[in-house]
């Protein structure tokens, strides 16, 4: 199944994306607006005063960093289950734009899944040859051609048509298809040396940018479940799933235009999810 064969279209473009700044009202200041003079000396206070502070503040951050011999305690360290980088093993290859080589333990599982996720995620799976070569690089050698055969299925002309693109998934003249994945946060679920089971949260845009689009980009949040196994010395997908959701409450930010998304898309790339 698809990342986003489930999406809808929703609402259109609009609004300008500026952000516009309230100044104070001094329609009502007896001084006519001008600014009254601090005196001089409680200003040097002031600043003399500010100076001490960013002085000691920086002073208790650098603390015990010029000991050799002080180590931080063991609450400082960062939980493996967190969002912040924390890799033992960084990942140091690619196949494409696919990173591999990922640690056989917890963290390398819930960054495997991260980058399938966003792999998974991506235009990429719009274009035959390039899905297959997707494909190819994350699924488990028992698993591939099952795997391939789905998605096949899924990604056909019919489909490709009730979202607006050509026969051969391509965006019409005039749009820019945008397809990306975000991963938000990993959880692993199951661990053992030869299979994992990872849920990863994500954010995903999907849709078709450009002034006569019928389907803009919306928004959509869903989390996609990884079976993985260990195979070659690399995690590799069994099978995966998605469901809707956690969806947090959408912000009050401005609409921005289909020009300024297209762009957006086009000039900002994407990151390799390792911890």
């Amino acid at each position: 199944m698809s990342l986003e064969d489930d999406q809808e279209t929703s609402g259109g473009y609009g609004g300008t994306g500026h952000t516009r700044t309230r100044l104070p009202d001094r329609s009502g200041d007896v001084y006519g607006g001008a600014r009254r003079g601090r005196s001089p000396s409680r200003s040097l206070v002031t600043v003399v005063g500010v100076i001490v502070l960013l002085i000691a503040a920086i002073a208790f951050a650098n603390r015990g960093e010029d000991d050799p011999g002080t180590t931080p305690s063991s609450g400082s360290q960062p939980d493996a289950s967190s969002t912040a980088a924390s890799g033992e093993k960084p990942v140091q290859s690619k196949s494409g734009d696919i990173p591999t080589g990922f640690a056989q333990d917890e963290q390398g599982a819930g960054s495997a899944a991260a980058n399938y996720a966003a792999a998974l995620g991506s235009d990429g799976m719009f274009n035959a040859s390039r899905r297959h070569e997707i494909v190819q690089t994350i699924a488990a050698p028992a698993s591939v051609d099952r795997l391939q055969s789905g998605f096949d299925s899924d990604y056909s002309a019919a489909f490709f048509k009730r979202i607006g693109l050509t026969d051969s998934g391509s965006a019409p003249a005039g749009t820019t298809f945008v397809n990306r994945t975000m991963p938000a946060g990993t959880k692993v679920t199951s661990l053992n040396n030869d299979a994992a089971t990872v849920e990863v949260w994500c954010n995903g845009l999907f849709g078709l940018a450009g002034a006569d689009s019928t389907n803009p980009v919306t928004s959509s949040w869903f989390t996609v479940t990884m079976k993985l196994a260990w195979s070659d010395s690399d995690w590799k997908v069994v099978e995966s799933s998605q469901k809707t959701g956690p969806t947090p409450v959408t912000g009050d930010n401005p609409i921005s235009g289909s020009a300024e998304i297209g762009e957006a898309v086009q000039e900002f790339g994407g990151f390799t999810y390792a911890r």
